[in-house]
């Protein structure tokens, strides 16, 4: 595998790729920048905003430009762990067990509406989604490289819907909302529409292989042990905040460390810096923190902020 040059290279692919998204996605070139990082980071998404803003064509438009396999699943509570990881059925010819793939066996998945499947259901993802990989029947079969999981629900529907319990929140690198549009953009979107869906223009700007290698370059950005050591400090402010119950793991360390590498390689840096850590900070952490007495309804982003503002953040040397 050839190596990248870091900076230059990463930052160059990526903005290819973010820039072709929105040929598609107007107005939000935040969330479309973030989804660049969960991807560079190896992690996956979950899109939490009211039906009809672009969750499901952001995923197309991203599995469009990747030039990847992608498929995507309508979760209903009806839908068994088997229908996502895939069986085994016994060959009467053979007289042995097959294994038949499931539609993780992609390289992006759509999970629409993830959160109106069971908890058991949704449980199957989180060995894909952590290991990649699938475990069915004690034989482990591997997922392709990338694997990328975008899912997404919708918060003010409650009605046959059941929360992501703690542990499926925590395999996702960021939550994100792609919220309203302004009106001009909205005309915009009218304007791309009229004759027909621009996410069928889009074309593919970056390979599977390539999206591997960008990934595997994007670990190498150099991270300073003060900053080390404030994505420690910030996750700890959020196991010790007054309304929490339950505040982010390890994992949510490592999550904002990873993400942070990628958002400074997407913006041309080798090296990671504060700002990087608290631009992500919201979007890393505030799905990781339970808070008492309360269901998961965004109040986490409250948490975040006070840890912000109550963790000093480092001087870094020039």
């Amino acid at each position: 595998m050839t190596e990248l040059n870091p900076a230059s290279t990463i930052q160059a692919r990526a903005l290819a790729l973010v820039e072709e998204i929105e040929r598609v996605i107007v107005g939000k070139r935040e969330v479309v920048e973030l989804v660049a990082v969960a991807l560079l980071a190896r992690g996956h998404v979950l899109v939490d905003d009211i039906p009809g803003v672009g969750k499901t064509t952001l995923a197309k438009s991203l599995a469009r430009a990747l030039g990847c396999d992608f498929k995507r699943i309508q979760f209903t509570p009806d839908l068994l762990p088997g229908d996502l990881t895939g069986v085994s059925i016994f060959n009467q010819k053979t007289h042995e067990f097959e294994f038949h793939r499931g539609p993780v066996f992609t390289s992006v998945l759509l999970a629409d509406e993830i959160n109106r499947a069971t908890p058991k259901t949704q449980s199957s993802l989180l060995e894909c989604m952590d290991e990649l990989q699938v475990s069915v029947d004690g034989i482990t079969h591997a997922l392709t490289e990338p694997f990328f999981v975008i899912a997404t629900q919708n918060p003010i529907e409650y009605r046959g819907t059941f929360p992501l319990p703690e542990a499926q929140l925590d395999r996702f690198l960021l939550r994100l909302r792609l919220g309203y549009t302004s009106p001009a953009e909205e005309v915009q979107i009218l304007d791309r529409q009229q004759l027909s869906h621009p996410v069928e223009a889009v074309q593919p700007v970056l390979a599977g292989e390539e999206v591997v290698r960008l990934q595997t370059a994007v670990r190498k950005v150099f991270v300073a042990a003060a900053v080390k050591e404030y994505v420690v400090a910030l996750v700890t402010a959020t196991r010790q905040h007054p309304a929490v119950a339950l505040g982010a793991s390890p994992r949510g360390s490592l999550a904002l460390l990873r993400s942070a590498q990628a958002l400074a390689a997407l913006q041309g840096r080798s090296f990671v810096v504060p700002d990087d850590v608290k631009r992500l900070a919201e979007a890393v952490l505030s799905h990781r923190v339970l808070l008492r007495g309360e269901s998961d309804d965004g109040s986490g982003s409250q948490v975040i902020d006070d840890a912000l503002r109550s963790v000093p953040v480092p001087v870094m040397a020039k």
